[in-house]
């Protein structure tokens, strides 16, 4: 017998490493609730952690088996499990956070103090880190030259998954609530997970709105997004079974602009491995930044001004409707993730760390790698991050990709009944306008013009310049 350590591969099929246990052995799967990454977690997070470990459960009981669960430190339950059942040795995928490095590190030496057999995969990502480099064999820096080569390299296909006769037939634990694990209930409606809503999601995004998502992915009232992001984190689906699937609706496209439109988001697979290997050979970029500057940043420290954006009190019409979307579903659109990033870090100069630790207790998603990457990119501090003299208008951006105001009044009540043009314009109007349009919704906290001026005075001061 082999035991298969479940972690961020909360799935059966596409799975490498519990493949390629199966094809050797009867297989008991383990996942372990450690502390030590309880400790990084959130309500959201954990709620649908648990929906996707129930389904997960449930698949291997009707065919079985089942799924072991324990709580403690894997270095010692692991062993534990292993020396319990007779088992052979234990198999699992990496995982390329630092954490999960020195984790993956603690447990194999405890395995091989043990005198148990393990073995590590590829399965997170398509391409590993460190398969992917500069022709020096470098990490690279850049995502354009990145992508070039990821785009080339072939894919692997997914894997099956093992079917009964493979599982050993052993009875789980019961599953933990979230007040077990001391948790509160998420002030968001988490979105439900598990194996079959994340393939129906990805089925039902690439028999029409992948087609699309070239032209309008940026428009947060479209729907033309995939919101794979929680299942991608989580291993609810492979990625190999997801860039398969982009390969089928490639081949059923009808058009140049469709084929365009599937190797867009094939892009943001590319992004999402791109940060993965930026971590992976920089584990302390999650608390500093990546790009130095030759003076410290002078960042805000304006607990109000936090406060505002937090709450979607900011007056900014996009701004808030994003920053309330997270606090209501645990998620947030992609264009509107980085209109509230370059809000906070450039138009309130505050600490994009203070941005990323908000993100990371709310969002559903969250993954250090991909958070951590576009936090800094917002904040200029980044690989390949965004110019620290290009900053987003949030009026302009609003007017643009939310042009009839949909996104805003869906998320801000107290604009629903304003036209665009007002919502759009919101910084314009005198007091009493903006008290017969919508009297509980705030005037504009800061002026954008001039928060602009200041934000470019303090990049130019860290650089070395006068400001």
């Amino acid at each position: 017998m082999l035991l298969h350590w479940h972690r961020r591969d909360l799935r059966a099929t596409d799975n490498v490493a519990l493949a390629r246990a199966a094809d050797e052995c009867a297989v008991l799967p383990v996942f372990v609730f450690d502390d030590d990454v309880l400790a990084h977690a959130s309500p959201p997070r954990v709620a649908f952690m648990l929906d996707a470990l129930a389904e997960l459960r449930r698949w291997y009981r009707e065919r079985g088996g089942d799924l072991r669960l324990a709580r403690g430190d894997p270095a010692d339950v692991l062993v534990e499990a292993a020396e319990a059942r007779d088992a052979d040795g234990i198999y699992w995928n990496r995982d390329y956070s630092g954490l999960a490095q020195r984790r993956d590190e603690r447990v194999a030496g405890a395995l091989d103090a043990a005198g148990l057999t393990h073995e590590r995969f590829h399965d997170a990502l398509l391409h590993e880190p460190g398969s992917v480099t500069t022709n020096d064999g470098d990490p690279y820096s850049v995502y354009s030259y990145f992508a070039r080569k990821w785009r080339d390299r072939e894919k692997e296909a997914p894997y099956d998954a093992p079917d009964g006769d493979a599982l050993a037939d052993v009875r789980g634990d019961p599953l933990p609530s979230l007040a077990d694990l001391g948790f509160d209930e998420p002030e968001a409606e988490v979105e439900s997970a598990g194996m079959d809503v994340a393939r129906e999601r990805l089925d039902a995004f690439c028999d029409g709105p992948i087609y699309e998502y070239a032209e309008r992915r940026d428009y947060p009232a479209d729907g033309c997004t995939s919101r794979l992001s929680a299942h991608l984190k989580w291993g609810t689906i492979g990625i190999r079974a997801t860039y398969a699937a982009t390969e089928d609706a490639m081949d059923r496209a009808g058009s140049d602009a469709a084929r365009e439109a599937v190797e867009a988001f094939r892009g943001q697979l590319a992004w999402r491995e791109f940060y993965a290997h930026v971590l992976y050979f920089d584990p302390d970029v999650v608390t500093r930044n990546y790009r130095d500057y030759e003076n410290e940043i002078d960042w805000r420290d304006d607990e109000g001004e936090r406060r505002a954006w937090k709450d979607g009190r900011t007056g900014y019409p996009v701004v808030d409707a994003g920053m309330r979307q997270l606090r209501e579903e645990g998620y947030v659109h992609n264009r509107v993730r980085m209109i509230v990033a370059s809000f906070l870090t450039k138009d309130l100069l505050a600490d994009w760390r203070e941005g990323y630790d908000w993100f990371r207790e709310r969002l559903v998603d969250h993954d250090t790698a991909n958070d951590n990457g576009g936090w800094q990119w917002a904040a200029s501090t980044g690989t390949d991050a965004q110019p620290y003299f290009r900053i987003f208008n949030p009026w302009t951006q609003g007017e643009r990709y939310d042009p009839d105001a949909e996104y805003v009044r869906e998320y801000v009540p107290e604009l629903a009944g304003a036209t665009p043009d007002e919502i759009h314009s919101w910084h314009e109007l005198d007091p009493d306008e903006r008290e017969s349009v919508a009297p509980d919704y705030p005037a504009p906290i800061v002026d954008h013009g001039e928060r602009r001026e200041r934000a470019l005075a303090t990049f130019e001061r860290a650089r070395g310049g006068n400001g």
